[in-house]
Order: structure tokens, then C-alpha cells, then sequence
């Protein structure tokens, strides 16, 4: 009786591969098996999460000066810059906001220019709350220590 070295079931002596796990059998006994089972490897971290790049400490240091350009937009992106200028984790906070904020002026833009059509303002008005929405997914991203890209602010390539 032959026994599979990767499964361990009994098998006829002329058997070319286990009917078990599939593990195909070398011609001669010196061979090496030709077949390793993969290896599990854990998933990666999104892309867009940027969490494991910043010192702990940082972020349970700062995370109210993160927090208050969500709050109160331009104003709040100076406040955080002049109480926390040395923070990465603010720093990438105030990115995403001035991302956010460009974003917002160019729809509005569009809007107007388009304001003859009814289409365009309408849009922009739900883009406004689906932008309103996204700083309130963000700043609970923040009370939790969480350093995230903004869901559709980080699909757009121009503000890379």
C-alpha cells in the first residue's frame, strides 16, 4: 500500500496520483513530489487604507485636530494646521479635505455653467450631500484611529 505524503491516504501501490487531494506521484521513489498544496498567505490591506503608516501615538494625540477640518472646511484646515503642524496623521486628514473641497468647487462650477439645465443643479445638489454624507463616514473613521481615503474622492485620478 502506498500513503499520500500530503493527505495521508492509503492507496493501491500503482496508483499515479492520490484520488483523495490529487497530489500526482513521482515516477521513481527518489523523486520529489511535483505538487505543493499553496500556502496560505493573508489578505492584503486595502489600498486605501493608510492606517499602519502612522505612529499610534500620533493618531491618539491628534485625533480631534483631524477631525475639525471635517467640521468646519477651510476654517477647520487652518485651525488643524496651526495646532498640530508637525502631525502626519493630520496632514493626510487635511489632504483628504482639500481634496473633498476641490471636488465640491468643480461640480459647482459645472453646475453653474450648466445652470440652464435643470439636470446639472440637481446633481449637484445630491453630489453635495453624497459629499456631506462621506465627511460624516470620515470623521467616525477618525474617532476610531482609522487613516482611510475617501470612498469617491480617491477614484478621481486628477486629485491624486
Amino acid at each position: 500500500m502506498k500513503t499520500c505524503p500530503n493527505c495521508h491516504t492509503q492507496l493501491d501501490d500503482n496508483a499515479a496520483f492520490c484520488t483523495n487531494c490529487g497530489m500526482p506521484f513521482s515516477s521513481s521513489p527518489g523523486d520529489a513530489p511535483q505538487y505543493a498544496p499553496p500556502a496560505y498567505t493573508a489578505p492584503a490591506a486595502p489600498l486605501y487604507d493608510h492606517t499602519a503608516e502612522f505612529d499610534p501615538k500620533d493618531i491618539s494625540n491628534n485625533k480631534v485636530y483631524a477631525m475639525v477640518p471635517y467640521l468646519l472646511g477651510s476654517i477647520g484646515i487652518i485651525i488643524a494646521l496651526l495646532a498640530a503642524s508637525g502631525s502626519k496623521y493630520v496632514e493626510f486628514h487635511i489632504r483628504q479635505v482639500i481634496k473633498m473641497t476641490v471636488a465640491s468647487i468643480l461640480m459647482w462650477i459645472a453646475a453653474m455653467l450648466l445652470c440652464w439645465t435643470i439636470i446639472a443643479p440637481v446633481a449637484a445638489l445630491i453630489m453635495s450631500v453624497v459629499l456631506g454624507v462621506i465627511k460624516i463616514i470620515c470623521f467616525f473613521q477618525i474617532c476610531s484611529g482609522k487613516a482611510v481615503e475617501p470612498a469617491i474622492v480617491r477614484s478621481l485620478p486628477f486629485l491624486k
